[in-house]
């Protein structure tokens, strides 16, 4: 049975797609049945350019969707520790705080 269960998140980003990059601002999350990895259920990612509609898609193992999750806060915890204030300034931090 299908959950239909998603998240959806604005974004600010670049992914590289069919044309070559492009500017991404919506990631939608959600845990279905993927359309090409061979499981039953998935973890699936869409980065998504609102505007054109093009989007980048991820279809993870539940397993492998945690790991990554770990390991994305490793590498934000680190990558901030060193480099704090170097002006690497998000935009989305900055929209939504106005």
């Amino acid at each position: 049975m299908c959950s239909y269960i998603t998240e959806k998140a604005p974004i600010f980003g670049s992914a590289k797609g069919r044309s070559g990059w492009m500017r991404v601002d919506t990631a939608v999350v959600y845990y279905d049945h993927p359309v090409h990895v061979p499981l039953d259920h998935a973890l699936n990612i869409d980065f998504v350019d609102s505007r054109s509609k093009e989007r980048v898609a991820v279809e993870l193992s539940a397993a492998s969707a945690r790991e990554l999750v770990r390991r994305i806060q490793a590498a934000l915890d680190s990558g901030e520790a060193i480099h704090l204030g170097s002006g690497d300034e998000d935009p989305l931090h900055f929209a939504r705080a106005m």
